[in-house]
């Protein structure tokens, strides 16, 4: 089935038509390049601020079950949930806003972060020099119609695949930390012993 045929599709703003050129009220979180960890989350502490002319349509902003994918190299999707719903999003990224009744969205952004999918994502940019994929690549993206049961099955386990593998990486950074700090310290009192 065509991914385009179950799920609205669409590029996200281009920054320029509603950005304000002066101080305004009007402010939003943006979603930008850095702020993708390769992860598969948002880091939020990364995000930037927007200054728009107007209230922005709901559909540039991130809505929870939407995924987000970047358009560049490495293609990184991501799940919105409910502390990352009012980002806009950028035309450096697609939104794929999926029908529940036939495609969860746990399980989709599973799927395209399969390797399948992210070769099919390099094949199809062709001699583009950026490395960029279009938006529609993903509307005639074939997937694999799998009841919602089975789907729900696949997201629960990647989810905490994921968070696993998020809280094994934090504690890692942490013990480097710690043994830096270690010896940092050794070193300094071997300094003044000398």
């Amino acid at each position: 089935m065509r991914l385009g045929d179950i799920a609205t599709i669409r590029s996200g703003l281009v920054l320029s038509r509603k950005e304000s050129k002066e101080r305004s009220a009007i402010r939003y979180p943006l979603l930008n390049l850095r702020s993708i960890n390769q992860g598969g989350y948002i880091e939020v502490e990364q995000l930037d601020v927007f200054l728009a002319v107007e209230e922005l349509s709901p559909e540039y902003l991130s809505q929870i079950g939407d995924i987000v994918i970047r358009l560049s190299i490495p293609y990184t999707a991501v799940l919105i949930d409910e502390t990352t719903t009012g980002i806009v999003v950028s035309s450096n990224f697609v939104i794929i806003r999926t029908d529940l009744k036939e495609l969860l969205p746990e399980y989709l952004v599973w799927l395209i972060s399969t390797h399948q999918i992210k070769r099919a994502i390099y094949e199809n940019t062709g001699g583009n020099m950026l490395g960029a994929i279009k938006a529609g690549f993903f509307s005639e993206l074939e997937i694999p119609c799998l009841p919602v049961d089975r789907q729900r099955q696949i997201a629960n386990v990647n989810a905490l695949a994921r968070k696993e593998i998020r809280l094994l990486r934090q504690l890692a950074d942490e013990k480097e930390s710690y043994y830096n700090l270690q010896i940092n310290r050794i070193h300094e009192e071997m300094k003044r012993g000398n």
